[in-house]
C-alpha cells in the first residue's frame, strides 16, 4: 500500500508448501477496514499520480521497465512461486517469469492505442467516443499460476491507466507481492498497484466496496457466481470473469496419433491437471481408441514427481490435501456409477504432498461425476463415438465451455468442429497457449464472461465516454 508493505490488525493465515505440506510461513488477513484503506489508497494515487493523464507512452515506458526488473529478478521470482505453489522451478522460471514479462510488454504497447473515435455526424457537429480508465480496479487471482494471473489483472489494468488492487489466493500469497515491488521500482507510481492478502471475506470486502470501479475474477464457477451477486448489489460493476472448464479434446481417427496423444498428455500433467483450460474429456473415434489410450499410458507413465524446488521436479504435486481428496471423492463416485479406471486411481505413494497419479476412467457417459464436474487434477475421461455429429454432440459440455482441442487432418472437418463446438478457444492440432498474447482468452457459459488477454482485455479496462460538440451558427 502506498509502495510499502502495511499489516492490519486481522488475523494470520498459515501458509503450506504443497509440496510437503509443511507450514513455512504466515500471511496476514486484510479485513474490511484494511481492504477499505488499500482501496481508498488506490484511488488517492490515481488522482494525484498522474498515471493516468501522463503521456501514454510513459506509462508504457514504465511498464517496460517493470518487465526488465521481472527478467533480471527471475530467478529470484521463479524460486518465491516454485516454494509455495505447485509450479516446479525448472518451469516456474524458464516458463512462468518470461512469460509475465512478455505479457507485460505486449501490454504496455497498448497504452496509446486505444484513445477513442471521431464518429460520422452532421457537418455542423463534432461527435467524439472518448476512452477513459476506470479508476481503481479490483482483481482476485487464482493459486495455480500465480505469477502468470497477476500479470494478467494488471498488466491491462495499469496500460488503460487504473489504479488496481489486487487479492492474490491465500495458498500462494507471495510472488506477487514481489512482483509489485518491483513495480514501484520500475517508476510505477506507489498506490497505483496494491496487494492485500486475505481469504474469501477480503475478497467479498473488494468486491463491494463503492470505490471499485471494475472487477476482474479468475477461478471457480461457484465464487465467480458470488463475485458477479457482490458486483450488482454494490453499485452494478462490471466484471471480467474467467471460470471453470471441462475441456474436450476431440481426436478423428485421421489425426497424427502421437501429436495427439502428446498434445493430451502435457495437458494432462502440466500443472498435474490443475489449470482451467485442462483437457480433461477426451472424446476419440472408435477405430483409434484404443490405440489411443495405448498410447497415453506410455506417455502418462513417463512423469518426475518431487518438490518444486527441485530442478528435476517435472510433475506438480496437488495445492492441498482438501483438494486431493476432492478429486478423490470424484474419483470414486464415478466408479460407483460404473466407470472403470484403466490407468491410476491413486495417490502417489513416497511424497510428503498430496501427489495424485495421473488417471484415466473409461465407461463414462454425460452423467458421471467426472465428466460432469470439474476435477481439477491429473483426471481424464474417455468417450468414443462413430460419426462426426456424435463427436460434436460429445464435446458440447451442458454447463462448460472454456477451451476445446481438435486432432484431424482434414481442414473442412477441423473448421465444422470450429463452428459446432461452444467454446471460448478452439486449439486445432495442438493444445497450448502461445506467447502470442494478442488472442484473449475467455469462455462460454458458466466458463466466464469477457476476455483476458488481446487488445479485448485492455478495453474491458476502459469506459467510453460519449461527447458531442455543436459548432454551427
Amino acid at each position: 500500500m502506498d509502495g510499502r508493505v502495511v499489516e492490519g490488525t486481522g488475523a494470520r493465515l498459515p501458509v503450506a508448501r504443497p509440496s510437503d505440506l509443511v507450514e513455512y510461513a504466515e500471511v496476514p488477513i486484510a479485513d474490511g477496514d484494511l481492504v477499505d484503506r488499500a482501496v481508498r489508497n488506490a484511488a488517492e494515487a490515481a488522482a494525484t499520480s498522474g498515471w493516468a493523464s501522463q503521456p501514454p507512452r510513459e506509462r508504457a515506458r514504465a511498464m517496460r521497465r517493470w518487465a526488465d526488473l521481472i527478467e533480471e529478478r527471475g530467478t529470484e521470482l521463479g524460486r518465491l512461486e516454485a516454494l509455495g505453489s505447485t509450479r516446479p522451478i525448472a518451469q516456474a522460471v524458464s516458463g512462468d517469469v518470461a512469460s509475465v514479462a512478455e505479457g507485460i510488454r505486449f501490454f504496455a504497447e497498448w497504452a496509446d492505442k486505444l484513445g477513442g473515435d471521431v464518429a460520422a455526424t452532421r457537418s455542423d457537429n463534432l461527435g467524439l467516443i472518448v476512452s477513459e480508465p476506470y479508476g481503481v480496479v479490483g482483481a482476485i487471482t487464482p493459486w495455480n499460476v500465480p505469477l502468470s494471473m497477476a500479470s494478467w489483472k494488471a498488466g491491462p489494468a495499469l496500460a488503460a491507466g487504473n489504479a488496481i488492487v489486487l487479492k492474490p489466493s491465500e495458498l500462494t500469497p507471495f510472488s506477487t507481492v514481489l512482483l509489485a515491488q518491483l513495480a514501484v521500482k520500475a517508476g510505477i507510481p506507489p498506490g497505483i498497484l496494491n496487494v492485500v492478502h486475505g481469504t474469501g471475506s477480503t475478497g467479498e470486502a473488494l468486491c463491494r466496496h463503492p470505490g471499485i470501479a471494475k472487477l476482474s475474477f479468475t477461478g471457480s464457477t461457484r465464487t465467480g457466481i458470488a463475485v458477479m451477486k457482490a458486483a450488482a448489489e454494490s453499485g452494478l460493476k462490471p466484471v471480467t470473469l474467467e471460470l471453470g472448464g471441462k475441456s474436450p479434446q476431440l481426436v478423428f481417427a485421421d489425426a497424427d496419433l502421437e501429436k495427439a496423444a502428446a498434445c493430451i498428455a502435457g495437458s494432462l500433467l502440466a500443472n498435474a491437471g490443475q489449470a482451467c483450460v485442462a483437457g480433461s474429456r477426451l472424446i476419440v473415434q472408435r477405430a483409434v481408441a484404443e490405440q489411443l489410450a495405448t498410447l497415453l499410458q506410455t506417455l502418462l507413465s513417463d512423469i518426475a514427481p518431487g518438490p518444486t524446488w527441485l530442478e528435476t521436479t517435472s510433475f506438480s504435486p496437488i495445492i492441498s490435501e482438501q483438494q486431493a481428496q476432492s478429486i478423490e471423492r470424484i474419483i470414486a463416485a464415478s466408479l460407483e456409477q460404473g466407470a472403470a479406471c484403466i490407468f491410476g486411481g491413486g495417490r502417489l505413494e513416497g511424497h510428503r504432498g498430496a501427489f495424485y497419479q495421473p488417471t484415466m476412467l473409461m465407461q463414462v457417459n454425460g452423467e458421471t461425476a467426472a465428466v460432469r464436474k470439474e476435477v481439477f487434477g491429473p483426471v481424464l475421461t474417455i468417450q468414443s463415438f462413430e460419426s462426426e455429429e456424435e463427436g460434436f454432440a460429445l464435446a458440447d459440455h451442458p454447463e462448460y465451455g472454456l477451451a476445446a482441442g481438435v486432432y484431424t487432418r482434414d481442414l473442412g472437418r477441423a473448421l465444422r468442429a470450429m463452428r459446432a463446438i461452444k467454446a471460448g478457444t478452439v486449439w486445432i492440432n495442438r493444445y497450448s497457449r502461445t506467447l502470442d498474447f494478442i488472442l484473449p482468452t475467455g469462455g462460454f457459459k458458466s466458463s466466464g464472461i469477457g476476455k483476458d488477454l488481446g487488445r479485448q482485455a485492455v478495453e474491458q479496462n476502459l469506459r467510453h465516454k460519449t461527447v458531442l460538440v455543436d459548432f454551427g451558427a
